[in-house]
Parts: C-alpha cells; structure tokens; sequence
C-alpha cells in the first residue's frame, strides 16, 4: 500500500507537469495529496517527514519571487552570461533571421495537430494554373535533353527566347513591376514541373526566382533600384546571377575575403563616392550569360569616409556585367550539366555607392538580408527541383517495371524490384507533402530559415535515393547514354543539388538542429536575448521568468515522454476529425480491408510521444554540453534528424488531410509515415548509446523507452501495395504524379514509356488468354509460325485483338531499346 500511494505521488506529480500546470497550483495539488497520505495512508511517520521536508524544501523558495530571483536566478544569470558560447555576427544575424513556424510546435513537445491541420491548403489561382497549363507545358514540350546536354550543352536559343519572352524570369516579381506576382505555392510547382522533365532548364529558370537579385531588390532595394530593374528582370532584358561563394569561403562565407574599399572616384565625368571591390566567385549559376551580376563582399572605410568604424561588415551590390573590370563568361563544367555556371571575378572595380542594393544605409547588413532571403529560396526551388526529379522517376520506374518482363512475368511483380519501387513511391510521396506544406508557409507569410534547412537536405537526400533505386531497376536501360535515356543525366547530376545552397553534411551536422536548438526552441534564444539587456536588473527579471517557464516546460516533456511512452501513446490528443471519423464508421461507414487496419491516430500519438521525447533530449544535451554541442557535430546531426523526420511525418499527414484522407493513398502514407516513425526511434537511439554522460544517457533512456523500442519500419504487404499503385494508372497514382511533365506522345521518349503502358495493360487480358491457350495445347508457340495470327484465324483471339497484343509487343520492345553508336559518331567534337 505504501508503494501504491508513492506511485500516485509520482504519477501526479508527472501529469501535473505534463499538463503545464502553474506552479502555485501544482504545490496546492500535491500539498492535498500529502495530507490526505499523511492522514489515511500506511506510511510510516519518518517517510512522511522526508516528504514534506523535499516538498516545503522545494514549494516555499520558489513561490517566494523575490527571495528566488535573489538567491537562485541571480546566481544562474550570471553564470549564465559566463558560459555563453561567444556568437559571431554572421551567427546572430542568421539566428535572427526567418520566422519559427511548425518547427516551434515539435520544440515544445506538444504539437497541435489541429492548429497544423487548419493551416490552408496550398492552392493555385487560375492564372497560375493556366501557365502551368500553358507555357510551363509548352516549354517542357520543346525540351530535347539530349540536345540540350550533348549536342549544344546549352539550352537552344529557341528555348532561351521563349524564357524571358514568357516572364519566366519573373515569376516572383510583383505585377507592378511586370512580372507574374506568383504565390511561392506555384513557383515550387513551375520549378517542379521544368525539373521534371529537364534538370538544366529547371535550374536555368529557378535561379533568377530563387536567391538572386529580384529577390533581394524587393525585400531590400530602393525604390529607384526596384522601378529600374525589376521590369527589365521580368522581361527578361536582364539575366541576373549571385556571387557568394568564393574559392577560400564557400560553407564559411563569414570569411570571404572580397572586399570593397570605401573611396572617391569617377563615375561618369564626375567625381563620387564609392566602393573599389575586389573579388574572386566561383559555381555562380547563369553567371556565364549574366547581363548583371549580384555580389557579396565585404566593406571596409580605412579612410573614415563614412565616419565611422574602419570593418563595416558583409554587403551586397548590382553591378552590370560590362562594367569596366568585371571579368565573367567563361563556364565551368558541372557533372555534364548544360545549365551555365561559371566563375567571374574582379580586381579594384569602382562602383558608385547606387550600387549597393538598398544604397549606402544597407551597408554591413548583407548577411542578414542573404539568410532572409535564404529562407524562402531553399524551401522552394531545390526541394521543388527534387521532387521533379523524384515523381520522373516514380512516373518512368513504374511503368517501366510493368512493361519490361523476365521469366514471363512483369519485373516488378519480382518482390526484390517491390522493395524498390515502394521506397521510390514511399519517398516521393514524403517529398511532396514536405514540399507543398512549407510552400504553403511561406505563402502564409513565414520565412522558415530552420525548415528551409530540412527540407534542402531531407529533399535532396531522398531524390538521390530514389534515382539510386530507379537505376537499378531500370539496369542496362538506365546506364547506356543516348536519346533514348531518359534517367542518366538526372543520375550524374544528384551531386549538384547536394552540395549548392548549404553543402548538405553541413546542413545537417551544423545547421539544421546548431540553428534550431536555438531558433525554434520556446526559450532558448528569449534567454540569451536577456542576458544582453542592458538594465541588469530587468535583464534578471526577465530571465527570472523565462528560466521557470523553461524548467516547467522541460519538466513537463520528461514527463510527458515517460507517460506516452508508458501508454504508447494514448495519452496524446488526436485531431478531432479524427473521433468524427470513428464514429461514421462505427455507424455503418464502409472501409477497405487495408483501410481498416490502418490506425491513424496512432501516428499522431505516436509523433506526439516522440516529440515530447525529443524536446527532453533537447533540453538535457543543451544543458550538459552548452557551447561544445556545436563541436559534437554526429550528435547535433542525429538531433536534427528527428527534428526533421517529424515535421516530414508531420508535412505527410498534412497532406493526407489536405487531398480528402483518400483510401487509395493509404499505402504511400503508410510507407512514408511508419518508416519516419522508426528513423526518429533510431536517431534517438543512436544519441543515448553515444551520450557524453553515460549515466545520464541511461536515465534518459529510461524516460524515453520505458518499453523499450517498439516501432516497425514499413511491412512488405504496404510496400507490395506501393509498388503495384506505381506500376497501375489510377487516382493514387496520378495524385502521386500531380505537376509532373507527363508525355503521352510515343515519339517523345518518357511518351513512347507512358503510351506504352496503357497498351500493355490492354493487351494483358489478351495476353493471359493466350497463355492459357498456349498452355492447354490449344495453340503452338513454334518456331517460323506467327501464333498470334493462328491464334486470330483459329477463334482463341479476334484479329483486333491480335493487333493490340501486336502493337503491345512492339511497343515493349521500343521501350527496352537502348541506344548505339558508331565510332565517328562517338569521337568528340572539334573545339569551336
């Protein structure tokens, strides 16, 4: 009994901090309880005496405010300030750059499925569709990768004309200006789409959308900048490009070395005062055509000709490219990729002072106004660039799985090609939720510089794996160059996505948790803020609170993990649509057999336990190793991996919800889900077996896995169902496929793929008649006899049918083609 009723102490004590409840209340609850122990319970007098000993001990200071801010926060607020990691200038002004959006909400520990699920569905206005509809299709239409990457390794001046003629270079450039004024919603899809069918011209397209000089000029540019070059941008009279990367400072831009001088020089006849800059930029994409060039360097008044401090920090410039000095144009040679990327460079360039973007006030502020723009350009053109890439080869693996057979059978009926396909499909579907839900955030306003990172890295990431595994299910079909190859050049060019905009180990050793911890965690950065006040005492004040809110919240995650994880996560709220949902089925409403056996709240409970699991990791690793986490960088990593598989999960379920919670696309949800759901397990294991303090490591594991870990990846049955989904047109599928470029013409070469698979599907049931035929006796697979002719003259098949197995044959063989050359055709071209 004595037992029983310490349990109930401990057990309220954790749903107490679970609950977030306020300090004051919690004491009053426990206080009752201990009574009523006191007075009716078995304990012996001495265990009661501890008790209440540990309770007043703990109760009575904390509640006493002024006592506690003297004799505890002061104490804590200056070591505090002590130990604070030294944070340099780049570092703060990215940590302030962006917005915190549903990352905030996996920091707290305590999602809100409902608020997630409110969050408006991204969608496109008629405009926008009718371009996706019109030049988007148009464009990838009179695309020839082949001619693109091999014959020209340019895009064809056709091709180039029809971009800035039809304002692709203008996508976010505001109607005022003459642009389209598109959501970032349909940008991701138009960038997409482009990706989808050729890598080049998606890149060619995204940059000048994505971190460039429209981008900058509209947040940042004055508003002669603004009036002059964005209408010339959006009609494609200029072609802009961006110069960060420098040959000593590509992931530390902090210690770029381009510098400009602050000085008085000649500018058009007169004398001015402006900037001498000298800089050496590399893999600068479109750079080789650029008409003006975007630049990041440093400026320096060694001269005091602005007044004051000599270092005034990163700043950014417009310098058109055939300004006196500026060496640009030759091209660089990125893994066969035809897109243009080049280096330029610059030795005591003068520029006037317009040249800077915001003019001459918006000196030393370049770093801020790069992360912010940062923020919105990667959470849309390579995330979008991958998805593209992941739906080619879902599209194309599927179908080819269906047409190609060995051992009479279609390969993807084989269970090894199963296992394939399903993390393609799987992958994908995971892609697209994540893509669409942080366009959609940005759309809502945000700047999701956290988020951004994730969805780079975790984007990028699975599109290698996804034409990694395209690859080997297409085998020789894959790996032989020629017209007929649609997936070799996506295969060499996965690098490139990798390492541009933040190289992805960085990204996700440094980045994605180094900036999170800090950004998105509910207090964190509000109590370093604190210590930086200049009152002492409204600095202790305010640390005061925030450090007792930060300890309630910590506590009530620890608890909040043990009693989920206890429960399985029972506990946890669920949407409400949910409940509704339940109870129509309980009432009669139907459901497939798969259907039925899909739990979906569970995964919300389940993402609700290992959110408050994380937020408690979160916290203890930040308080044991303070300023040295940023140097355990696999820790860091595996930190942000389950900060970054739950908002995947999280971006899945949104878009479950969004699309209709569709039957059909249970498996795809399933799959990418489930195998979320085990890599978060894992990451969390991986960081207790390493955990600098074993002890600490252990009790952790304790609060974490009181059952030990007991989620299972993704079962064959789901991936089976993956797999046929691919390889059947249907509505799952083609939701899958939504924004993909999908040919249908059989002279096009991903058309001939799509063309072909709707003949063999109908010629299969003619085909499996024939079978039986054959087997039976009844018909006679000899050599020098067309069967398919007896077949038709016997009456086993009519001739229509004979002519559609027919057509089907032929078809099958064109796909499985593969191209050859001659020795002429393969020796290399003479240089021009």
């Amino acid at each position: 009994m004595t037992l029983l009723w310490l349990l109930g102490l401990v057990l309220i004590v954790a749903v107490l901090a679970w609950k977030r409840s306020s300090l004051l209340n919690a004491c009053v609850v426990v206080a009752a309880y201990l009574l009523a122990m006191t007075l009716v319970g078995p304990v012996h007098w001495l265990l009661d005496l501890i008790l209440w000993a540990l309770f007043l001990g703990v109760a009575i200071p904390l509640n006493m405010t002024d006592w506690r801010r003297r004799s505890i926060t002061t104490p804590l607020f200056h070591w505090f300030r002590k130990v604070l990691p030294p944070i340099s200038d780049t570092e703060r002004e990215a940590l302030e750059a962006g917005t915190v959006w549903w990352d905030g909400e996996l920091f707290s520990g305590r999602p809100d499925w409902d608020r997630l699920l409110s969050y408006p569905q991204p969608r496109l206005t008629e405009e926008e569709q009718a371009f996706l509809d019109g030049p988007v299709e148009e464009l990838c239409r009179m695309t020839n990768e082949w001619q693109i990457t091999t014959e020209l390794q340019d895009l064809p001046p056709q091709v180039w004309d029809f971009i800035k003629s039809n304002g692709f270079f203008g996508l976010i450039i505001p109607k005022e200006y003459g642009g389209k004024g598109f959501s970032a919603y349909a940008h991701s899809q138009i960038a997409m789409k482009l990706a989808s069918r050729s890598g080049d011209v998606g890149s060619t397209v995204m940059v000048p959308n994505s971190l460039g000089p429209a981008e900058l000029l509209m947040q940042y540019g004055t508003d002669e900048q603004k009036q002059y070059y964005l209408p010339r941008l959006a009609a494609g009279q200029e072609v802009p490009c961006f110069a960060l990367t420098s040959p000593e400072a590509g992931s530390d831009a902090g210690s770029m070395p381009d510098r400009g001088i602050v000085c008085r020089g000649q500018w058009q006849g007169q004398e001015v005062l402006g900037l001498r800059v000298t800089w050496e930029k590399r893999y600068i994409t479109l750079g080789p055509v650029a008409t003006l060039l975007g630049l990041a360097f440093k400026v320096y008044d060694p001269e005091g000709l602005l007044g004051g401090e000599e270092e005034l920090g990163i700043s950014l410039a417009l310098i058109p490219t055939d300004t006196p000095g500026v060496n640009i144009g030759r091209r660089h040679f990125p893994l066969n990729a035809a897109f243009m990327n080049g280096p330029n460079s610059g030795t005591d360039v003068f520029i006037p002072m317009d040249y800077l973007i915001g003019g001459q006030s918006m000196i030393g502020h370049g770093w801020k106004m790069l992360m912010n723009c940062l923020a919105v350009g990667r959470s849309i053109s390579l995330p979008a660039g991958g998805t593209g890439a992941a739906k080619m080869a879902s599209m194309t693996t599927g179908a080819y799985a269906r047409i190609r057979r060995q051992f009479n059978l279609p390969i993807g009926e084989f269970e090894g090609v199963q296992e394939a396909l399903a993390r393609i499909g799987g992958n994908t579907y995971v892609m697209d939720a994540a893509r669409r839900m942080t366009a959609g955030a940005v759309d809502l306003g945000e700047k999701p510089a956290v988020l951004s990172g994730v969805v780079k890295y975790h984007i990028t990431e699975r599109m290698r794996q996804c034409l990694n595994d395209a690859m080997d299910v297409h085998g020789g079909k894959g790996i032989c160059m020629g017209p007929k190859n649609y997936l070799g050049r996506g295969y060499q060019s996965i690098p490139i996505s990798i390492t541009v905009e933040g190289a992805n180990i960085l990204t996700r050793s440094m980045m994605i948790f180094g900036q999170g911890a800090i950004r998105s965690h509910p207090y964190v950065l509000r109590e370093m803020m604190a210590t930086q006040l200049p009152d002492e005492q409204q600095a202790i004040a305010e640390f005061d609170r925030l450090l007792y809110q930060h300890i309630g919240h910590a506590l009530g995650n620890a608890a909040g993990s043990l009693l989920l994880g206890l429960t399985g996560g029972l506990l946890a709220d669920t949407p409400e649509h949910l409940g509704r949902r339940r109870r129509d089925r309980a009432g009669g409403g139907r459901a497939s057999r798969y259907a039925e056996q899909v739990d979906l709240a569970g995964y919300y409970r389940q993402l609700s336990r290992l959110s408050a699991a994380f937020a408690t990791l979160t916290d203890v690793s930040m308080l044991m190793l303070g300023g040295e986490l940023k140097r355990r960088e696999r820790l860091s990593a595996r930190l942000g991996d389950m900060l970054s598989f739950l908002y995947l999960a999280s971006a899945c379920l949104k878009h479950f919800h969004d699309q209709g919670e569709p039957e059909e696309d249970l498996p795809l949800l399933c799959w990418g889900v489930e195998d979320l759901l085990v890599r978060i397990e894992q990451a969390m294991h991986e960081v207790l077996l390493n955990f600098p303090d074993r002890g600490v490591g252990m009790l952790l594991r304790v609060l974490i896995f009181p059952l030990g870990r007991r989620l299972k990846p993704p079962s064959d049955r789901t991936g089976r169902h993956v797999a046929r989904l691919l390889m059947t047109p249907g509505p799952a599928r083609d939701r899958l496929l939504e924004g993909c470029h999908v040919n249908r013409d059989p002279e096009d070469v991903t058309g001939l793929l799509n063309d072909t698979l709707e003949k063999i599907l109908l010629a299969d049931p003619v085909e499996q008649r024939l079978a039986k035929a054959l087997r039976s006796g009844e018909l006679e697979d000899a050599e020098g006899i067309d069967y398919l002719a007896v077949a038709a003259e016997s009456g086993v098949i009519s001739p229509e049918e004979a002519k559609l197995v027919r057509d089907a044959r032929e078809a099958r063989r064109a796909v499985i083609e593969v191209d050859d050359f001659s020795k002429e055709e393969m020796r290399p071209a003479p240089a021009a």
